[in-house]
């Protein structure tokens, strides 16, 4: 009788470390949700299992494929896409672009309307040196909680019509969710209006202007988990960030990869 009640004392105690194990998991972003199950808005995130591997996604490949979403390249190959995020122009983005053009790597912009406004000379001279500028909405709202089309629709034509009043040219149709933060009803509404929404499989945080982190604290993240088919998250108004590119790319370089253009 002793052994009958330990061991079902033993099951209720597995089974309550199961739950725990399981809260653990989905708090951390280790579990990919269903997105059709996940809640009205969904942070962006990553977790990295093993260096020099793609991280995991708490949306999987499969999952964001169906809305025409990605957060990676093709893993087969040693290949880096290097993607910045701009909200303004913060004094670097040239000097950036001068470390571009001296490692012959296209990247991609992905661009709200207050650095379209105030700086188009930069905007006309990625479209001229070759790189893609992408939509990372008008205003930088919070989209998953817009839930109307009309509203959410506005931000990503309101920049692209200012893309092509600046350059003369079509904006391409990539598209990346300001902060991370999405919806499935979001997914969806990009992909009626023939965008992709791109993701990253790998970024740091570079975008406090009072608290960059040092060249050391970069490439402790940027180089051991650098990984094949990388899309890498930049943000151009970082100090950082322009200092350590030149010497980043070389180092990437080195261990085999080529930076080429996002070919979703």
């Amino acid at each position: 009788m002793y052994f009958i009640i330990r061991k079902k004392t033993i099951a209720v105690i597995m089974s309550a470390v199961i739950v725990f194990c399981a809260a653990v998991f989905i708090s951390t972003g280790y579990e990919q949700p269903s997105l059709s199950a996940a809640s009205s808005d969904v942070n962006w995130g990553l977790s990295f299992q093993n260096d020099g591997e793609a991280p995991v996604g708490n949306a999987s490949v499969e999952q964001l494929k169906q809305w025409d979403a990605y957060y990676l390249g093709d893993t087969g190959k040693k290949t880096i896409h290097l993607t910045f995020d701009a909200g303004y122009e913060n004094g670097y983005t040239a000097k950036i672009l001068d470390t571009l053009q001296k490692h012959n790597a296209k990247a991609t912009f992905f661009l709200v309307g207050n650095f379209i406004e105030t700086s188009p000379e930069l905007v006309k001279r990625m479209t001229d040196e070759g790189h893609t500028v992408g939509n990372h909405t008008y205003t930088h709202p919070d989209m998953s909680a817009i839930s109307d089309e009309k509203s959410f629709n506005e931000e990503l034509t309101k920049l692209e019509n200012l893309y092509t009043k600046v350059t003369g040219q079509k904006m391409k149709k990539l598209y990346r969710p300001p902060q991370g933060k999405f919806s499935e009803s979001n997914l969806q509404m990009a992909q009626k209006l023939g965008y992709k929404t791109i993701f990253w499989s790998l970024a740091y945080v570079d975008w406090y202007n009072d608290n960059q982190p040092t060249k050391d604290e970069a490439f402790d993240k940027l180089i051991p988990r650098i990984h094949n088919g990388a899309i890498v998250l930049l943000h151009s108004t970082s100090k950082t960030n322009c200092e350590i590119l030149d010497e980043l790319l070389t180092e990437w370089e080195k261990m085999g990869y080529s930076i080429e253009p996002l070919n979703v």
